[in-house]
């Protein structure tokens, strides 16, 4: 079924608070190789998150912590057109701290959100990290692109095992023993004998929201029942 953020999201997680220095939020992001850190209060709720973009407004981010050899992800381009654009940006560029340089409020999710959801998020708003945050708004961990990736590229053996473990043999209330899943190139084929047709139209719906699943090739008959259209 469709995993939600909690199945995939990276607990431990590096954040800042407000009063975190410029030079040490540079430092978080290369020594953890990421492009945005959260900032959090004192009892752990997310109040805003810092970028590379927030920080490269100012040249010294790249000339005293990107090591030789490394290049920004953000394209000159961008940074300059974040330094154009944009509310505070001048304020920003002048910022010394991360309550000064935090874009703020953050957009986040929740770990029960689905996957699809927190993708749909990131396209829409152009990050590519989402901090994770229970009900109350305290920081959980963190879901990025790489991760939501890892969901929908399942290889076929894995999209097969997830349906005979999640839905053939837990989810479905009928008897399934009579069905055969293969899997090729994300194309599921159902084949096999279902009790009853709507119950082969169960299994055909809640096979389509596997993660990975790009189609549902339907071989299935039944047993006894109504007609498959009425029914």
């Amino acid at each position: 079924m469709h995993k939600k953020v909690r199945d995939v999201m990276t607990r431990q997680v590096a954040s800042v608070n407000g009063s975190t220095p410029f030079r040490d939020i540079a430092e978080v992001l290369v020594a953890h190789e990421v492009s945005a850190v959260p900032v959090v209060d004192g009892e752990g709720h997310v109040i805003g998150v810092v970028s590379e973009a927030d920080l490269l407004r100012k040249e010294e981010f790249r000339d005293q912590y990107y090591r030789e050899g490394y290049r920004p992800p953000l394209l000159a381009r961008l940074r300059d057109l974040t330094i154009r654009s944009g509310a505070g940006a001048e304020e920003k560029a002048l910022g010394e701290t991360a309550a000064e340089l935090m874009t703020a409020p953050a957009v986040t999710t929740r770990p029960y959100t689905s996957v699809v959801s927190a993708a749909r998020v990131m396209a829409e708003r152009g990050i590519k990290r989402l901090p994770v945050v229970d009900d109350e708004g305290r920081l959980e961990g963190v879901v990025s692109r790489h991760d939501l990736v890892k969901v929908f590229a399942q290889s076929d053996d894995e999209i097969a095992q997830e349906i005979r473990e999640e839905i053939l043999d837990d989810a479905l209330w009928a008897d399934t023993s009579g069905v055969d899943v293969r899997v090729s190139d994300g194309v599921v084929t159902l084949v096999g004998t279902m009790p009853r047709p709507a119950d082969a139209r169960i299994l055909v719906r809640m096979v389509e929201r596997v993660n990975g699943v790009l189609d549902v090739v339907d071989m299935l008959t039944w047993q006894e029942g109504d007609d498959p259209d009425t029914g």
